[in-house]
């Protein structure tokens, strides 16, 4: 069975028997030009054929897509899962439309994405980059799309970013465990790079406990998935400081995953053997052992905040670059409780 063509402008104004002109106008709220004869006839019509406009294709006589693009690192990741409810919040009250772009950190898969949020003509761009390697990154510097930054920087380019305080959140961190009475810490991160992050977070650790010389501090960079490497860095910190108490700080969620496995694999428990606090609050954290204690990013509000601004820059504004930064809330449980 053939599927009937779908009704055109022409078809709506054929039956309203008017002109195409008078059913543009009225579709495009230009109503107050039509008499009140014509409008009702244009509607009947419209009802009659069951016709719907192309909003692409109006949007495009007029120079606007209503369209914004998303590209994301990583969706599974947990963080982008949250900001991504902010992001598609803000979309449906600004009146645009997400187009989501998961990259799964794939080189070609990023260029070809953007690339296409070109061809569809997007009016500008959110890349919540977490996770995003630097090659990636350095990409989208050649995209002249008004575009606005999640979570990281991209070195030597002039662009928004909406995150995290990361300077806030890692001294608010490294000062509990602090006054909870631990005597040496470990700031653990994914390798550094260029990662203004965990850059930041490292930095601010470093700088609190420059202000209490009794307390040890330490840090060590490791490959996500690399479970050899996290044991062996967890083992030698433990056996290192035998007699004291001491926490390790995880610099992301997908890491603190990965020392809970660890310190499960080693024979470590959180809150009794060694204390945790891992950045990024997670659905499991609570209900792990005694509890994990998180440093929790409002990542609704990153991601309706990164809409507001891009969609500030399509409309127009050419103020100096904008860093908005959100602070994060200590969530305190059994892990750092020795």
């Amino acid at each position: 069975m053939s599927k009937l063509p779908r009704p055109t402008i022409s078809d709506v104004a054929k039956a309203a028997k008017t002109g195409k002109t008078s059913v543009s106008r009225y579709l495009n709220g230009e109503q107050n030009l039509l008499s009140e004869d014509l409008r009702l006839r244009i509607e009947h019509a419209i009802a009659a054929l069951d016709y719907r406009p192309s909003l692409m294709a109006q949007g495009l006589k007029r120079g606007r897509t209503r369209l914004i693009g998303l590209i994301i690192a990583d969706i599974t990741n947990p963080y982008s899962v949250n900001v991504l409810s902010g992001i598609e919040a803000a979309c449906r009250e600004k009146g645009f439309t997400p187009l989501v772009c998961n990259t799964n950190n794939e080189l070609d898969r990023e260029q070809h994405y953007l690339d296409l949020l070109r061809s569809y003509q997007v009016e500008g761009i959110v890349v919540n980059a977490v996770g995003m390697r630097e090659e990636a990154l350095n990409r989208l510097q050649q995209s002249a799309l008004p575009m606005v930054l999640i979570d990281r920087k991209i070195p030597d380019f002039a662009c928004d970013v909406v995150g995290l305080d990361n300077t806030q959140a890692a001294t608010t961190a490294t000062e509990h465990l602090i006054q909870q009475g631990f005597e040496a810490l470990l700031f653990l991160s994914e390798p550094l790079g260029t990662v203004n992050t965990r850059r930041e977070r490292l930095s601010a650790f470093r700088a609190t406990l420059a202000r209490y010389p009794g307390v040890v501090a330490e840090s060590a960079e490791t490959v996500l998935h690399e479970a050899a490497q996290i044991d062996n860095t967890l083992r030698q910190f433990h056996a290192r400081h035998r007699g004291m108490r001491k926490a390790v700080i995880s610099a992301n969620g997908a890491l603190t995953l990965q020392v809970a496995r660890s310190l499960k694999r080693i024979g470590l428990h959180w809150g009794s053997d060694i204390g945790l606090l891992g950045f990024d609050e997670l659905e499991w954290a609570e209900l792990a052992g005694v509890g994990i204690t998180t440093l929790k990013q409002p990542t609704w509000q990153i991601g309706y905040a990164a809409v507001e601004q891009v969609v500030r820059r399509i409309d127009g504004s050419d103020n100096t670059v904008r860093e908005q930064l959100f602070s994060g809330e200590l969530i305190v449980r059994g892990s750092t409780s020795l």
